[in-house]
This record gives structure tokens, sequence and C-alpha cells, in this order.
């Protein structure tokens, strides 16, 4: 399952650098996650990075984009080859 990013969102930043698909960016109001990029870093690591090092803990699963780890793998597995 992709992440999402809530309204509770204050902008810090702190997500961005930890991703390691790029999946996150900026939007009109507040970050966003794209899903078609989002691995819960699955590949890369044990766990998500950008969730625990966020101040706001505002990032959830998305529950619009439920995927189970071997999904998640086969996306990762085509996001870097």
């Amino acid at each position: 399952m992709a992440l999402i990013i809530t309204e509770e969102c204050t902008n810090c930043d702190a997500c961005v650098p930890v991703c390691p698909n790029e999946a996150i960016t900026e939007g009109d109001e507040i970050y966003v996650i794209d899903p078609a990029l989002c691995t819960e870093c699955v590949g890369h690591f044990e766990e998500s990075q950008c969730v625990p090092v966020c101040p706001a803990d505002c990032i959830p699963k998305d529950p619009d984009h439920v995927e189970t780890q071997e999904e998640l793998m086969a996306k990762y597995e085509k996001l870097t080859n």
C-alpha cells in the first residue's frame, strides 16, 4: 500500500530527502506522495523512511492504494531496473 500525506502536513521538508524513490514532491498546498513511485521503501529499507522523520505524524497508509508486500516488491523491481 502506498503512503499518503494528510492535510496536517507543515511543509517542513523532512520527508523529501529520505525517500529513495523520489516519490514525495511539493504539491499546491502540502507535499504529496506519488502512489506509482511509493513502495513504502520495500526493497530499499526494512521500514518506510518518511514516517519516522515526520514531525507532524501525517503520513499514514493510503487506503485508496492497497498493495501487498509482493506488489510493492514488484513495483520496486520495475522502478530500479
